[in-house]
């Protein structure tokens, strides 16, 4: 891949992972529960299924995704019921201890593996992505190259990406909210906040085409 064009890549690449989706309501909702640090499992989740989505286009099945409207709405159906019910889960959480000194406990902290497996159905179960891909990849793939340098170059400059946004901006903005999870009454109405949103993501993606 020419330089010029790595650089047009990463242009492309901070304005889709700075677009807000349900990628960035699950980073700040891991790290306003589980910490800014640990946010980082759901981040990769979130990367393992981004290179599945390249690998998809690059075999050729992204075209049948996208070519099937059969195949594209039972997977959009399942990553926007995904979505809800994730947002009725976030809704209905019960605050957690707060003790005397204010410090917050958590006893059942996250496991590192249940926020990687969330981040990994949050996007792996939105066709919309595979469909992007099919039209995003080809622009940056010369097919009269070897293909698998190109294709690796641009599935890790988009996973880097997406990694420095996801958890420097999205997980680091989510920190300010923090001082809300103080109080039992704040971590309900952040609950409510951020079930709303993976909620208002689901609809979204299953009513528009």
């Amino acid at each position: 891949m020419s330089l010029s064009l790595w650089f047009t890549l990463l242009g492309a690449g901070v304005i889709i992972s700075l677009t807000p989706g349900a990628g960035a309501v699950n980073t700040m909702a891991n790290a306003i529960a589980s910490g800014w640090r640990r946010a980082i499992w759901g981040i990769l989740g979130q990367q393992a299924a981004l290179v599945i989505h390249v690998a998809i286009v690059a075999a050729g099945l992204g075209a049948i995704v996208a070519a099937s409207p059969v195949v594209f709405e039972v997977i959009r159906y399942t990553g926007a019921a995904y979505l809800i019910y994730l947002g009725v889960r976030q809704i209905l959480a019960r605050p957690t201890v707060v003790e005397e000194d204010g410090v917050v406990a958590v006893p059942m902290r996250e496991g590192a593996w249940s926020m990687f497996r969330r981040g990994l159905l949050v996007n792996l179960t939105n066709p919309k992505a595979i469909v992007f891909f099919v039209a995003f990849v080809p622009s940056f793939i010369r097919p009269e190259q070897p293909l698998l340098p190109q294709y690796a170059v641009l599935t890790a400059t988009v996973v880097a990406i997406d990694i420095v946004v996801m958890w420097g901006f999205f997980a680091t903005a989510a920190r300010g909210l923090a001082r809300l999870t103080a109080r039992p009454s704040g971590q309900r109405l952040l609950n409510r906040i951020f079930g709303v949103l993976f909620i208002g993501v689901g609809v979204l993606l299953a009513v528009v085409h």
